[in-house]
């Protein structure tokens, strides 16, 4: 029974660790906060595409964004998948493709790295 907590703790960090969901590849991690990668890698395809960007947030107080593709749509569109660094300060960013979709958005989206 004394071995409970500690079993309950490395589940719970486990799923905390865990990889995004199926589809979404690590991009890369930033210093920045969250909210800044998000806002950049939106206008960094509004500015190129000359199209509206969708972006959703995915926790409160922009800790988290899905950043759609330009002509993608939520909830399965192609997306930067912006979230809170797993381990440590900053964010990690990955993308999640849809069909053809933003063949060279992970580089636009380093570019905000």
């Amino acid at each position: 029974m004394k071995y409970l907590p500690i079993l309950a703790m490395t589940v719970a960090i486990s799923a905390c660790a865990a990889p995004m969901s199926p589809g979404v590849s690590q991009v890369g991690t930033s210093q920045q906060p969250p909210k800044v990668v998000a806002q950049c890698i939106a206008q960094k395809w509004a500015d190129k595409s000359q199209q509206q960007v969708v972006s959703q947030d995915t926790l409160a107080n922009d800790m988290a964004s899905d950043v759609y593709v330009p002509g993608q749509q939520p909830p399965n569109g192609a997306a930067a998948v912006v979230r809170p660094n797993y381990s440590g300060p900053g964010t990690w960013v990955g993308f999640r493709a849809a069909g053809s979709a933003g063949s060279d958005a992970t580089g636009d989206i380093q570019a905000c790295l």
